[in-house]
This record gives C-alpha cells, structure tokens and sequence, in this order.
C-alpha cells in the first residue's frame, strides 16, 4: 500500500474519532447543566450569541420558514457544524495531536465565554466542568483513532488492511451513544428543574375574576381553534433556545430609569400586589396571512400600572422599556400603558401558574401590540426612558418601532386542498383586532357576493372571535376568501402584504373540492 493511501486511512480514522470527541464533549457539557442551575447550556449560550450576530431578514426567514421549530433547528445547527468542526480538526491531527488540542481548547474557550454571559451562571464551575467535558472530548478521539488503527499481520496479498471498519463503527457509535444520552438526560434535567419550582408555587385568588367561556364564546367547530387555547399548544415565539430557569426566591423586577423611586420586587412582593384576570389575544409579527402564530388566553397579573404608579413615571419618559433575563428586550409608547388597554405583568397563565415556556416568574402582555415590541417574557427590568433614546431587541434588525396589531381574519375549517361532502358545510375560522374588536366577519365562495358570518360573543375587546358561516357545497373545485371589519369601522386590505416591518396584511384564501366521495 503506498504512502498517500496510509495517510488517507489515518485522516479518514482521526477525522470520524474528531467528530466523536466533540459530539461527547457537547452532550456532557448539556449533562452538566442538567445538574446545576449555576451552569448554563453551552448549546444555549452559543445559539443565543449566534442570534445576536444574525441579520435581521435570516432571523426572519428562520421565523418564517420553520415557526415554532426555529429554536430546535438552530440548536441542530450548532451540534452539526461543533461535528464538522471536530471532524476537519482530526483530519488535520492525524499525525500530529497539536491541531485538535489547540482547537479543543479555542473551542472551550468560546463555550466557556458564552455560558458566562448567562445571568446565573458561576465562573468557577463552568470553567471545571467545560475543561472536564473537554477533556474527556480529546480522550475520545485519541481512544477512537489508536483503537481503529489498522494490526499488524504477515501480508500475503502484497495489502494490509486500511481500515478496521468494525471497530471504526462501534467506536462512533457507541460515543453517539453516549452523546445522545448525556444531552438527553441534560434537557430533562433542565426542564424538570423548572417545572418542580413552578410546581411548588400556587396563584393566589384574583381581586376580579374574568367569567368563563360559554356557548355563545365558543362554537366548537372541528378544526376551529378553542376560544381559550390551551398552555401547551399556545404559540411560543421567541429568541430562548433553552427555556430559561429561574429560581422565584432569587428573582427580581426592577423599575428604573426616569422615575421618581426605584422600585425593586421580589417574586413575593409581586404576588402580594392585587391580581387580576383579563382576556387577550397575542399575536407574532411574523404572522403570515393564515397562520397560526396568534393565540387568546386568560391572563392573572398585576396592573402595570399599579407597578409604575408605585416608582413614579416622570414627565418625558414617552417610552417603556423592559428586558428579559436572557438579554432579549422590547419598547412601547409609555401613553398606551394608560389609555385603557389594561397591560399586566402577568404570573398567570389559564388559571395556571405562568409556565415556563411562557415566561415564568412574569412577562408582559400588553394587549393590541405585538409581541417583539411589548410581552417580554423572563421579565426582570422596567427602564422608564425617551423614545428616541431606547430601540428594542428587534428595531435595528429592521423592523418597525410601533407595532400595533392588524386586524386579521382566518378560514380554519376546511384547511386548504382538502375534499368535503357535498351539501350544508359549516364553514369557520378566527377574527381578531385587539383594542378595537372584530364588528363583521364576511366570506365569499369562489367570485360570488360577501356574506356575513356569524360572530362568536367576544371575551373581551381584546380577544379575538370565531365566525361561522353554512353553505352549500356543490361538486368540483372551489375558492374562499375571508375579510374582518374591526369596531372602528375600518376593513382589512385585500392586498398580500408581507409581515416585515410591521405586520402582515391581506385576505385569506383557501381551496377545497366538493365531493361525494370526501
């Protein structure tokens, strides 16, 4: 066998063990986060500061493109490209281990600033345990490379084997192995952690107590999303690839800035404050036309109010700033948190403690903005500011700096392309403008007249309503397309306009075939 094919054997054996190092080294970092609160995610930390250095439309297109996936599909991101970078540093030490000692050790070192840029974390412990899991890493592609290593043997054949392939593949896989089940055991341990605390704590009753939805509220059409919908498949959009865990004890929300008093508040002294229940709707900005980034719950909180009453908003402070405990922040208008809307800082969520996934200990909902520029969750400061002196998190990445919720309609039942009987069909879907309130509801059927829908009872000016409408179906393909009136009068614009900067337009329209044999 000539030279070259020897060394191309060792790159190929050093590359595979270089891969398998860093997968180990990444899943017992995840472990170790998993068994203390004072070590953050390394895979966290680093998707949180690639965030911060992506452009604003690729964020976008990521929202866009994969929904409420966009955070697993980065965190896969981060685990493939750490596996490629493993990979070129063993071709690079095949002969030599000077490369991927280097490489391990930058690439610690990047972890390691990273996890310390995390509120919580301990800089002692995350140096011990990212050096541990790093070297352990190095132990692996040293293992894997010296184990794979083609015996010895009296060549016969004028060959000697290039590879030991068996061994090569249990060696991969069982540091597969190994990876997927510290990172496994890691990600549980970090949500459970969350749950428990969240789990020990109780809502204590609100001074007003929102009624519950009734028939009138909800038609309880098939497809047609509940008027309440439920914590678990309530959207979550955010820039968190981890769910934050944050020790209620330890928590704090400051109001600071242009205020007479600054205001410091523990978990304890928010929940002592009276609690309200109020209905609202919420809705993403990167909502397409049709989409189901929107979503209306009942909410406990606090007044907002009631807090920056008690620290003082001075004269000229025109913006609301708030920052969430993983750096992510928004601003609003200081005026709309007093012109009736009622924001809260909410710990509620349905009745529920506020899980963590939305937000725990507290977050913000202010009804009729979206979210980018007001319901920061993992809510930890207030900056009472000047408008001009504050943009959020979202503002130099090119989106607008008011966002007020569009009015918004859509068809849910039937979903587009699908075959339904022919004769009646009830039609429905959802409507919303919060602050404003949906006045009517239309549809038309292929190019034939608008016709108004009926409306559900809104829950509140704030919440969205379901609309109905029976038709008949005959055979063969059809159009239907949807438009919603709000309270001031004012109808949705036909024309598709795209979410960025401030919020998608347009009418929904879908397709559905009438068929005796759907």
């Amino acid at each position: 066998m000539g030279k070259d094919t020897v060394d191309s054997n060792a790159r190929k054996r050093s590359s595979w063990a270089g891969a398998a190092g860093v997968a180990v080294a990444l899943g017992l970092t995840e472990l170790f986060a998993g068994l203390s609160s004072s070590i953050p995610s390394a895979i966290s930390a680093i998707g949180a500061f690639v965030v911060d250095i992506t452009p604003g439309w690729l964020e976008s297109f990521a929202i866009s493109t994969f929904g409420t996936a966009d955070k697993a599909v980065l965190a896969v991101g981060i685990f493939v490209v750490a596996l490629l970078f493993g990979w070129f540093l063993g071709r690079a030490s095949a002969r030599s281990p000077i490369p991927i000692v280097i490489g391990f050790i930058v690439f610690a070192g990047l972890g390691i600033v990273a996890q310390l840029s995390e509120a919580g974390s301990e800089a002692a412990v995350v140096v011990v345990t990212t050096s541990i899991a790093t070297g352990i890493g190095l132990l692996v592609w040293y293992g894997i490379k010296e184990w794979t290593a083609p015996k010895e043997r009296v060549i016969t054949d004028g060959d000697v084997p290039s590879i030991d392939r068996r061994r090569l593949l249990l060696a991969v896989g069982a540091a597969a192995t190994v990876s997927i089940v510290t990172l496994s055991i890691g990600r549980a341990k970090i949500r459970s952690r969350a749950q428990a605390q969240i789990a020990a704590l109780e809502l204590r009753e609100p001074i007003e107590v929102a009624a519950d939805p009734t028939a009138e509220n909800d038609f309880g059409l098939k497809l047609v999303p509940p008027i309440v919908v439920s914590n678990l498949t309530f959207y979550r959009i955010d820039s968190a690839l981890v769910v934050p865990t944050i020790d209620p004890e330890e928590w704090t929300l400051t109001i600071k800035g242009m205020v007479d008093n600054e205001v410091i508040m523990t978990y304890q002294d928010l929940m002592e404050l009276p609690l309200v229940e109020r209905y609202a709707t919420l809705a993403c900005v990167s909502n397409e036309v049709g989409d189901n980034l929107v979503g209306n719950a009942l909410w406990t909180g606090v007044p907002l109010t009631d807090v920056l009453d008690l620290a003082g908003v001075q004269a000229g402070a025109d913006q609301l700033a708030s920052r969430s405990i993983d750096g992510w922040s928004a601003g609003f208008p200081t005026e709309l948190a007093y012109d009736g809307r009622e924001p809260l800082i909410v710990v509620g969520m349905n009745r529920e403690v506020l899980p963590a996934n939305h937000g725990f200990p507290a977050r913000l909902v202010v009804p009729g903005l979206y979210g980018y520029v007001s319901a920061t969750k993992w809510l930890t400061e207030i900056e009472l500011t000047t408008w001009d002196a504050f943009d959020g998190f979202w503002i130099p990445r090119g989106w607008a700096k008011e966002g007020p919720i569009k009015t918004q309609s859509r068809i849910d039942r039937p979903r587009n392309g699908k075959h339904i009987e022919l004769g009646n069909y009830t039609f429905g879907g959802v409507a919303w403008a919060p602050t404003r309130g949906i006045e009517r509801v239309e549809v038309q059927i292929d190019d034939g007249l608008w016709n108004e829908a009926e409306l559900t009872v809104p829950l509140s000016e704030n919440s969205w309503v379901q609309w109905a409408y029976e038709a008949e179906v005959g055979d063969g393909p059809h159009t239907m397309r949807v438009r919603a009136t709000d309270g001031t009068g004012e109808t949705q614009p036909e024309e598709r306009v795209r979410p960025k900067p401030d919020g998608a337009e347009g009418w929904h329209m879908i397709r559905f075939v009438g068929s005796e044999d759907a």
